[in-house]
């Protein structure tokens, strides 16, 4: 059924027309359908019943109501074209969305929260009809059709908004199932513990609800990149045979789909400058052609045949991993013009190296007066580079 779903819709639509966009406001719509036939369904049952239970998952399938709403807008204002105001498009918006789900769950979550306080001090009785028996039962089976309609539209445009959703239908499906739990225990027993479980779904959706603020500022704020990603990249600049290598790697998403990166590329430095540059526009086309990825590249020339700048490289090589194995110089060079020579180098260091800057460059430089000569060193520290 979900497969039929998504295959007619995605024949529908126009070759040229933007997937990503119309998915994600299909994905919309169908959420909006289904969690709107849970709510009125559930609060009916619920007031029919006196279960604050019952009614507290009805306000769930109404905060999914008004998630599948803000989908809609998300998807629909991150799929608007790049414009003078937002040179790099509008797909963070689609975090944004998210955000606002997000904080909409821990909402209602806290008012059933206090709703069932207020229930624990004061017991009602629900009264469990077959009916309401067979509609939270249909409820479930809806929420289970709902998860993994949003996980197969989500990995097919590769959403996290649409993976949290469908996080969230299941979630409904355990806070519904609690739901049965109580009406059946009361049946059974008499014990009123509708109050209780009421609690134990509100302490659920609040405790969802925070995680889902939590993945979504870290999506704002600007997460690192998927690893399968970067060794993509690793991959590819590693199998260029004419540069002699690369480093400085530097990746920046501006939404989903939507990512930037930078890389200091090393070539010999007796290049002339048009083979440069047809071999960095060769790169630059790669990336973005089969990773997706607009790349910049920064040349970096390299002396590979003068002795003395080989011996110090490979001298001063040597005196960083002899300090630690997780420190890479690069741009190593020996600067003769303005003054007394000095070696001047990059250095990137791991954000967990217990060392300062300082105390690093007065270990460097004592070895580089110790193995290679009378040279000063120009350090820059990298301390936010992927590679």
């Amino acid at each position: 059924m979900i497969n039929f779903l998504i295959d007619r819709f995605e024949k529908r639509q126009p070759k040229n027309s933007d997937t990503r966009t119309a998915f994600g406001i299909f994905a919309g719509v169908v959420g909006l359908l289904s969690n709107l036939l849970l709510f009125v369904g559930k609060l009916l049952i619920g007031l029919v019943s006196g279960s604050v239970s019952i009614m507290a998952d009805a306000m769930n399938n109404l905060s999914d109501t008004v998630s599948s709403v803000l989908t809609l807008v998300g998807f629909y204002i991150a799929g608007k074209p790049a414009d003078k105001e937002h040179p790099y498009g509008h797909e963070r918006f689609e975090y944004i969305s998210g955000m606002l789900v997000s904080l909409l769950i821990t909402f209602v979550g806290f008012q059933f929260f206090m709703t069932s306080i207020d229930r624990i001090k004061a017991p009602q009785s629900i009264k469990v009809t077959p009916v309401i028996l067979i509609i939270l039962v249909l409820s479930i089976l809806i929420k289970v059709w709902q998860s993994v309609f949003y996980k197969r539209v989500a990995k097919k445009i590769d959403s996290n908004t649409l993976v949290a959703t469908a996080k969230d239908s299941l979630n409904d499906v355990f806070t519904t199932i609690a739901v049965l739990v109580s009406a059946t225990v009361e049946g059974i027993t008499g014990l009123k513990i509708d109050g209780i479980v009421g609690l134990f779904i509100a302490c659920y959706i609040i405790y969802s609800g925070l995680q889902l603020i939590r993945e979504f500022v870290n999506e704002l704020m600007g997460l690192r990149p998927d690893q399968a990603a970067i060794d993509q990249m690793k991959l590819y600049l590693s199998s260029v045979s004419d540069i002699v290598g690369y480093h400085d790697l530097l990746i920046h998403q501006y939404g989903p789909n939507k990512t930037f990166a930078s890389v200091h590329i090393e070539i010999d430095d007796r290049w002339d400058l048009t083979k440069a540059h047809e071999t960095i526009d060769e790169i630059e086309l790669e990336f973005r052609q089969k990773l997706g990825v607009d790349l910049v590249c920064h040349i970096d020339p390299v002396n590979l045949y003068d002795q003395r700048q080989q011996f110090i490289h490979q001298e001063l090589k040597k005196i960083i991993k002899g300090i630690d194995s997780e420190l890479k110089g690069h741009d190593i060079r020996l600067v003769e013009h303005g003054g007394k020579p000095r070696i001047l180098f990059d250095l990137v260091v791991p954000n967990q190296f217990k060392a300062t800057d300082q105390e690093l460059k007065i270990r460097i430089q004592e070895q580089v007066y110790r193995n290679i000569g009378d040279y000063p060193v120009e350090v820059t520290f990298d301390h936010n580079y992927l590679l």
